[in-house]
């Protein structure tokens, strides 16, 4: 079954904006927030709470999840291509965040990553080989402190 090309971006931060990271494991060295292609029937929210689970072990339903109403248009990369229908090329990611009170020790899908690490939010926007990734860590200071201000998950 081919993926649809609708996907997710969870930003996974703490209240001092640590940001988590995982090392994808088929592309070490590629480094990268949650993401993960929706799955036929799932609402974002769902998508997001699921690759969250099965990335990390958390369950985000425990913390705040905000959908942060970012959506990016991007080509698929070619060497993930095959992954998709054919004729295929692009792919819509929407962004959400996770906040967390603190550090939470997680357990990475080895199938799918080969290290995890939180960095300070600037250090981790750097790291990240998405400029999409990048560009959503940069926005960190914004949307934490709305989501601050909003505890019912209310957009920013």
């Amino acid at each position: 079954m081919y993926k649809i090309p609708v996907s997710v971006l969870v930003v996974i931060y703490t209240a001092d904006l640590q940001v988590l990271l995982l090392e994808r494991a088929d592309h070490p060295g590629y480094w990268q927030s949650v993401t993960g292609s929706q799955d036929p029937g799932e609402s974002l929210q769902q998508t997001a709470v699921r690759e969250v689970a099965e990335e990390t072990g958390l369950n985000a339903a425990d913390y705040a999840l905000t959908d942060w109403h970012i959506e990016n248009r991007y080509e698929i990369y070619e060497e993930w291509r095959w992954r998709y229908g054919p004729g295929v090329r692009f792919n819509t990611e929407h962004v959400f965040g996770l906040s967390l009170p603190e550090k939470i020790p997680i357990k990475i899908a080895a199938r799918e990553h080969l290290n995890s690490i939180w960095l300070p939010w600037r250090q981790a926007a750097e790291k990240v080989f998405s400029s999409s990734n990048a560009e959503a860590i940069l926005k960190l200071p914004i949307y934490s402190q709305s989501e601050q201000s909003s505890p019912n998950n209310d957009n920013p």
